[in-house]
């Protein structure tokens, strides 16, 4: 039986067909995650012990470096170890039932298991330290968080919302003295500073800020 479409013609509607599988599958993950993502924000996930920031940083000024130690200096902002907990809780709360997991977790040398709140795919790579160390204030990514009973996430974090920073970081940083502390109203850079910040942190040209081998390593 001869063939109703040449060569040429069968190689195009394979390719067409390839093509529009993707777009299918590319369209049901978009939809998927419309769905899902706005679900993860202003929601606290669960967690092992229902931690409030809020109580430890606002009523009890605890800074956030005794926590996440390894924010200044390393890519990963740091998990505290139950021992870090127990610095407090050996004498204060020490026998509240909440604190169960942490006193267990301290008895049999087994670390808490954390689930994330602020969670990035696996193909961005974020450094804290290089964030921190070049003006960007913890609650510009995290929000208020010594205003939060249990930790959630308030910003989508998806990469247009990265891009807007990085495309005029200037307007978004501040001075070392405000990284790590939580300012009442959004964080705002007068015109006048603008200028002084981009200098006192040596910020790269925008090309280098919003490259994609930056952050998709």
């Amino acid at each position: 039986m001869a063939q109703i479409f040449d060569k040429g013609t069968l190689l195009a509607l394979k390719v067409g067909a390839f093509i529009a599988l993707l777009i299918l599958i590319s369209s049901i993950l978009a939809w998927r995650w419309a769905i899902d993502y706005p679900n993860a924000m202003n929601a606290p996930v669960n967690q092992p012990v229902p931690f409030s920031h809020k109580h430890h940083v606002n009523d009890d000024g605890i800074d956030c470096r005794y926590c996440h130690a390894s924010v200044e200096n390393a890519a990963s902002a740091g998990m505290p170890a139950s021992e870090v907990c127990m610095n407090c809780h050996s004498q204060l709360f020490k026998d509240a039932p909440m604190l169960a997991p942490v006193r267990n977790s301290v008895a049999h040398n087994v670390p808490l298991q954390w689930t994330r709140v602020h969670d990035l795919p696996d193909f961005v790579y974020f450094d804290h330290s290089v964030h921190v160390s070049h003006g960007v204030a913890c609650q510009s990514c995290h929000g208020r968080v010594d205003t939060m009973p249990l930790t959630s996430q308030v910003h989508s974090l998806q990469m247009q919302w990265c891009l807007d920073c990085h495309r005029h970081p200037q307007n978004k940083l501040v001075t070392p003295d405000k990284i790590f502390t939580m300012q009442s109203t959004e964080i705002k850079t007068s015109a006048t500073d603008q200028s002084q910040i981009a200098k006192r942190y040596h910020l790269p040209d925008k090309i280098r800020l919003t490259d994609c081998s930056s952050c998709h390593r």
